[in-house]
């Protein structure tokens, strides 16, 4: 059997080692979600973060955003995040949740292309969805954001699987 960095991940391993202990723990004490579980949390949540590019450092901006036929969108305005959908650049997308008290949280992270939304239909969800930026000016273009990767994981207590993802989002 080949050799595995800590971290990665492997369906049929996963499979395998839920169905012996029903936890899967890696770093010592992350826990690392299956793809519907972290879909999940993203459908549950309605701030995020976009990650893209600017002349080849990272820039991180906040946004309000929904889930919408299996996609990330959200509307913005002129600057960064519209010119990277524009260019279809690849961006990534994170949001997160945690309990201060019970010392554990959870992250998701999404990593696709983004692009700028010019099917009437699919403009018509998004604005029929109620999502309104928080941000002034105008934010007429909306941006999707298609998963290609979607990776997530959880902190666990004291080497157990947490018992609840859900506490507080944070994307902000």
């Amino acid at each position: 059997m080949p050799t595995r960095q800590v971290g990665t991940f492997d369906p049929a391993d996963r499979a395998r080692r839920d169905a012996q202990s029903g936890t899967v723990l890696i770093d010592e004490g992350l826990e690392l979600l299956t793809e519907a579980e972290s879909l999940e949390l993203l459908a549950r949540a309605d701030v995020g973060r976009v990650g893209v590019t600017i002349g080849a450092l990272p820039a991180i901006f906040p946004v309000n955003y929904r889930m919408i036929d299996g996609a990330v969108v959200f509307r913005t305005g002129a600057g960064s995040k519209l010119r990277a959908a524009t260019s279809e650049a690849v961006v990534a997308f994170e949001i997160d949740g945690y309990d201060r008290d019970a010392r554990s949280g959870w992250s998701v992270l999404v990593v696709g292309r983004a692009e700028v939304v010019r099917d009437p239909e699919l403009a018509e969800k998004v604005l029929a969805s109620g999502l309104e930026p928080f941000a002034g000016g105008d934010r007429s273009a909306i941006v999707r954001i298609e998963p290609g990767f979607v990776s997530g994981r959880r902190i666990a207590l004291h080497g157990q699987a947490t018992p609840s993802a859900e506490r507080r989002c944070h994307g902000h």
